[in-house]
């Protein structure tokens, strides 16, 4: 048996340091935004390599609190991507905004800039580009873009804590970046939590105020806010697990360089980042046009495999009132098709690697050296 995702393992390693953590904020008998937090926000700002750091109860919520901390709001559009988690859209939803879905690129996967400016309308106020999988979009370009006609970016790096791109950490460049904690994040909370960074200080300012009840003092309500405080006890275990985000994000590194190697010949696409760019391999995706049969076999063979993400967002029943339809997004839903994601960890050994491959071989029955098809839809879609 080989596990998508063993968060037991990591705790394994770690559990001296978790359990002193947890039983440190226990005996304090302070629970809520408190020393845990603060230290984790200077931390993280740190290593997102930005000036202001905010941490909040999850991904979406950051999300959220970024479209509004940018002045996003009803009758605006935010130009987005549609092969993501539905908490995007979602958080662009709760902000009275309509989400404007543009196509990704076929090699890697992330928003298409070359897209942007035909997507852009008068209501148009900001770009929530994704980085999908650990890889960052291609962020000049987008940059570029908002820069010229005055919109707000947002970065999605829900996956991608410590991806760079070229030398600049997931959440540094856009106006602001948020983060996901989830449990099988790459810096992984024991429950819900996220973080919003950014350099501007009145956007750090205002989500201070709109995580907290619009609180600037207790009692002393100065604009209609959320509940959408980080706990200490979350903020604990991710100051410990900050520790350790370089080392393991090196071993999925590894392990993603060593499924390269074995599936090099197979008639698989697998993940092409460009050489500017630091990929973090939240997940690990492969593309096949077999990709039903074989994640059933590899589950049969007690592999642990998954799809990231099987309808996207512009054809999930209920964002219907978007009005889009199949063929839309014509790559994005070729990606929903194939993608296989195969499982990817720090604690992951090698040969276990070797195993999902050679099961992931005998599954598809594709032989080495076959030619490949692409889709005739998009010919530049070359698998590798």
């Amino acid at each position: 048996m080989i596990p998508f995702l063993d968060l037991k393992a990591q705790y394994s390693q770690i559990k001296p340091e978790i359990d002193a953590a947890v039983a440190r904020v226990v005996s304090s008998g302070h629970f809520v935004l408190g020393p845990e937090v603060t230290a984790f926000e200077r931390r993280f700002a740190d290593y997102c390599g930005t000036a202001h750091c905010r941490a909040v109860n999850s991904g979406t919520s950051a999300l959220h609190l970024a479209l509004l901390a940018a002045g996003v709001g009803p009758g605006d559009e935010v130009i987005t991507v549609s092969m993501t988690f539905v908490a995007t859209t979602a958080a662009i939803l709760y902000s009275g905004a309509r989400p404007v879905f543009v196509d990704v690129d076929p090699v890697t996967w992330t928003m298409d800039p070359g897209l942007i400016e035909a997507a852009m309308t008068p209501r148009t106020k900001a770009i929530l580009p994704v980085h999908l999988h650990g890889l960052m979009a291609d962020m000049d370009p987008i940059m570029a873009i908002a820069r010229r006609h005055g919109l707000i970016v947002i970065e999605d790096a829900a996956q991608a804590h410590g991806a760079e791109y070229r030398g600049r950490r997931a959440g540094s460049i856009g106006d602001l970046g948020c983060f996901s904690f989830y449990p099988g994040k790459n810096l992984g909370a024991f429950g819900e939590g996220g973080a919003l960074v950014t350099d501007r200080i009145e956007f750090a300012r205002r989500v201070s105020l709109l995580r907290d009840w619009g609180q600037e003092a207790k009692y002393d309500h100065a604009i209609p806010g959320y509940n959408y405080r980080m706990d200490e006890i979350q903020s604990a275990v991710l100051n410990v697990k900050l520790d350790h985000i370089e080392r393991w994000t090196e071993a999925r590194r590894s392990l993603a360089k060593r499924y390269d190697a074995l599936l090099a010949d197979l008639p698989l696409a697998r993940p092409r980042p460009p050489a500017h760019a630091r990929h973090v391999y939240h997940v690990y995706a492969v593309r096949s046009e077999r990709r039903d049969e074989a994640l059933a076999l590899l589950r049969d063979a007690g592999i642990g495999a998954g799809i990231h993400y099987p309808v996207p967002v512009h054809l999930q029943r209920a964002y219907a009132e978007l009005r889009y339809r199949a063929g839309d997004l014509p790559v994005t839903e070729m990606l929903a098709r194939d993608f296989l994601s195969l499982p990817i960890y720090p604690e992951l050994l090698p040969e276990q690697a070797g195993e999902v491959v050679a099961t992931l071989r005998r599954a598809t029955g594709l032989q080495p050296g076959v030619a490949v098809s692409t889709r005739a839809e998009h010919p530049q879609s070359v698998l590798t």
